[in-house]
């Protein structure tokens, strides 16, 4: 395995495909390849089905998670991506924000093998909802289907005083008229009003259809 070096060698590639040290030996999450080789355990981490794996794999430059992370993540459906994240930040905590009941309930299966994962059930555009399951912030990740998707993890950003931020920004759910890119635009310069540095922007293509994963801390 050959670490990927934008993720400070937390990631892993091998013929093409990204990798997370298992921290949970033999167990699946969304039916992943699992490959054991003489450190441990690798599951295939696919950018088809997190956000997160494809901005790495179309060249992410910033990715600001380490062992010790503690991370709030908004959107965190039935804990894909989080899994993964539960893999590198061994040492650290992600608190996962869900709405969905139905999401919830898979999500709540995913944390139960993961100790480092506390699911929560609630709406992340009221944080003073589950004030009171989350420690202090590293970071903030949010992956949310509705409108307003930079002033809801701004406002969470502010309400827990956490300095940086990554936001999958979903075109479509934003604004259905709009080219993507004007929705883009318009996301960036809404973060930068509210007080932030964009450190890294792109286009998740071919991954995800208009959709743009921007990376941004506090000035």
């Amino acid at each position: 395995m050959i670490p990927v070096d934008s993720t400070g060698g937390t990631v892993f590639s091998e013929s093409g495909k990204l990798y997370t040290l298992s921290s949970n030996p033999g167990i699946r999450v969304y039916g992943e390849k699992l490959v054991r080789i003489s450190d441990g355990e690798y599951r295939e981490w696919s950018p088809q089905k997190s956000k997160l794996a494809a901005y790495i794999r179309t060249g992410g430059e910033v990715f600001p998670i380490t062992k010790d992370s503690r991370i709030l993540y908004l959107g965190a459906s039935s804990g894909t991506t989080a899994s993964h994240l539960s893999d590198i930040t061994v040492d650290g905590k992600i608190y996962c924000v869900e709405f969905a009941p139905r999401m919830f309930r898979d999500l709540v299966n995913t944390c139960a093998s993961r100790p480092n994962m506390l699911p929560i059930l609630g709406d992340a555009v009221n944080p003073e909802e589950y004030q009171f399951a989350v420690g202090t912030l590293d970071m903030v990740y949010a992956d949310v289907a509705q409108k307003r998707q930079a002033d809801i993890i701004a406002d969470n950003m502010d309400f827990f005083r956490a300095d940086i931020g990554m936001v999958a920004i979903k075109a479509r759910s934003e604004d259905v008229v709009s080219q993507p890119s004007e929705v883009y635009r318009a996301s960036e310069k809404r973060l930068e009003d509210r007080g932030f540095k964009i450190l890294d922007s792109r286009n998740l293509e071919p991954y995800e259809n208009a959709h743009r994963m921007i990376v941004f801390k506090r000035k």
